[in-house]
């Protein structure tokens, strides 16, 4: 039978028990032969939903509501970090119309779901294994938004997630 000695003292271990079990830590997938890991790989692009909705926005088969309906979030990520388009807005033709850039994956650990830039994305893509960006069109005005592209980047060797650090607000 195992040692199950208990302490007296109520909520203390005795000394050298463990604390804790250890946790398994999961096992790194194979790494990828990437040529260049700032190419974007395994692009979506929605360019004709986007068109679709358009379509049945000026057609009368959709609401205002149903497309102009971007989250605060949102707004508030392109009003401070969006990246200015050439193009007017296609519902209500302001120029506020910006791109915002989300990143994601595991191996970002808890910066993963935060706003990048684009010429940040060239300085993650070594850096990580792997990681999906996701590109969002939105109007400040209007509050139109659409997801225009998805893609992955990084050079393919697995690493372990970043760990989350002490002062980060949970």
């Amino acid at each position: 039978m195992a040692n199950t000695r208990r302490s007296s003292i109520r909520g203390t271990v005795p000394r050298g028990a463990p604390t804790r079990a250890p946790k398994a830590r999961p096992e790194l997938r194979e790494p990828e032969d990437i040529a260049d890991p700032t190419k974007p790989r395994a692009r979506i692009d929605y360019t004709l939903q986007r068109r679709s909705a358009l379509h049945a926005f000026f057609n009368g088969g959709a609401l205002n509501s149903d497309v102009c309906d971007a989250d605060p979030y949102l707004l508030r990520a392109a009003q401070n970090h969006g990246e200015p388009l050439a193009a007017p807005c296609p519902i209500c033709g302001s120029p506020e119309f910006v791109t915002v850039t989300y990143v994601y994956g595991d191996e970002l650990g808890p910066y993963a779901g935060r706003v990048r830039q684009t010429h940040e994305l060239a300085q993650m893509a070594p850096k990580f294994g792997e990681f999906h960006v996701y590109v969002v069109e939105v109007c400040g005005k209007c509050h139109w938004n659409f997801l225009i592209t998805t893609y992955v980047l990084g050079d393919g060797v697995p690493r372990r997630a970043l760990p989350t650090p002490r002062d980060l607000l949970k």
